[in-house]
């Protein structure tokens, strides 16, 4: 009897419990839900900016291609760059914009690949909590302070050493020069970090075999995180092409197709802020061709940037 009445109410407890239903909703909470509205917030003004930009360059510059005295061709394969008398030819402009960013590169990629090997591998904890905030302050200092850097410092030093008949006063060589040492600091930064990330137990292997320091650092730490300097590379690239004040104060004014880089030479940013800041009416095709222009710089930059994930995700190494 005892048994059934214990069994009976076993099936009871079984049944309430069965009966119950577990409410498994999210429940609201009003500050998660504002944190997740603003951050949705940011990100939407940001795309919704990029997209704005974009559009304005696209209708602009078709307003400009529309016009009769520009062609498409022309614009692409004519080597002279005169708005006022109907020359849109645009390869002085990216041809300047491209040589100081070489030069640039051949400065950054040295300096700022050999202090990330230095800061990574060599550098004390005591010496890498001073020298890295050093470093990264030079990307704070105005870029017009490193313009007239160039022109008062740099170029006198240049036509010093190969002469005043040589180098002009204001030239290629010497906006790329400090433009390089403009975007050390993101070489530099980047980098590191990606050094950095490296495991440290290939390093202990390395060593393990006998392998010195500097071995270690180029044939087993630079070779794992080269994805991640290619990327920096590539970043400071983008920011070389993009930079304006130096070579707006120091390369020149005059758009001029050259190999020569001690000679004047303008760049397509230096030529926006040049005739951008002067008389020109709303509308007019020298106005029109700043848009022209600055959708050529977008599609440098996209053409960058996306060469920048391809070859992280060739090159990137997964440890576990």
């Amino acid at each position: 009897m005892a048994d059934q009445v214990q069994a009976s109410a076993q099936r009871a407890i079984a049944a309430q419990r069965a009966e119950r239903v577990v409410d498994l909703r999210k429940r609201p909470r009003i500050g998660e839900s504002i944190i997740q509205t603003t951050l949705f917030a940011c990100g939407f003004i940001s795309i919704f900016t990029t997209i704005g930009i974009v559009f304005v360059l696209f209708e602009e510059s078709l307003a400009f291609f529309a016009d009769p005295a520009v062609t498409l061709v022309e614009f692409f394969t004519n080597t002279v760059w005169q708005p006022r008398i109907e020359q849109f030819g645009i390869l002085p402009l990216v041809n300047a914009t491209l040589m100081v960013a070489f030069i640039a590169m051949g400065v950054a990629l040295p300096l700022g690949l050999g202090t990330a090997i230095y800061l990574s591998e060599y550098a004390s904890e005591r010496a890498r909590a001073i020298l890295k905030p050093v470093i990264e302050l030079l990307a704070g200092i105005p870029t017009v302070v490193y313009g007239y850097f160039a022109l008062t410092f740099v170029t006198p030093i240049l036509r010093g050493v190969f002469g005043q008949d040589v180098v002009s006063v204001y030239n290629v060589m010497s906006a790329g020069l400090v433009v390089g040492v403009l975007i050390t600091p993101i070489v530099a930064t980047l980098s590191e970090d990606a050094l950095s990330a490296v495991p440290g137990r290939l390093r202990q292997a390395s060593f393990g075999l006998g392998a010195t320091r500097w071995e270690t650092a180029i044939r087993i730490v630079v070779p794992a995180a080269l994805s991640g300097i290619l990327a920096a590379s590539i970043v400071a690239m983008s920011r070389a092409i993009g930079e304006t004040m130096v070579v707006a104060l120091a390369a020149g004014a005059s758009p001029n197709l050259t190999w020569n880089p001690f000679e004047p030479a303008e760049t397509m940013t230096g030529h926006i802020a040049r005739i951008s800041g002067g008389d020109l009416s709303y509308g007019s095709i020298d106005y029109k061709s700043i848009f022209a222009i600055g959708l050529v710089l977008f599609f440098i930059t996209l053409g960058l940037n996306i060469a920048s994930r391809q070859i992280v995700r060739r090159f990137r190494e997964v440890y576990d």
